[in-house]
């Protein structure tokens, strides 16, 4: 049974191209890529900071960080061999870089 096309669903579709283009303009890139890297610090501090404060969940909270990031590296390389735009593999960076840096902090901070 096929789909019916709607307008959210076409928007959606659209959202990948009307991001790269957006972002040609080098300062609306740099700045979407220093968002991406401060939101995933964020979420980087806020798991290190929660699951060090429970003590309940660190070991499921470490599984998950590193499945993350496994996941991450498998996916940066899907994107490496991708022929056009290399937003997606940017951002894929800054969220990896800034997750691993924030739980490093928190590491860190636990010394």
């Amino acid at each position: 049974m096929p789909y019916q096309n709607t307008r959210f669903q076409t928007r959606i579709a659209e959202a990948g191209a009307r991001l790269s283009e957006w972002s040609l303009n080098p300062w609306r890139k740099l700045s979407l890529l220093v968002l991406t890297f401060l939101l995933s610090f964020l979420i980087g501090v806020g798991l290190g900071s929660i699951s060090g404060a429970l003590d309940l969940m660190d070991l499921v909270a470490a599984v998950l960080c590193v499945l993350v990031l496994e996941l991450s590296v498998r996916a940066r390389g899907v994107l490496r061999r991708a022929e056009g735009d290399r937003l997606p593999l940017h951002l894929l960076d800054m969220a990896r870089m800034g997750l691993l840096y924030g739980l490093l902090l928190e590491g860190f901070k636990l010394l």
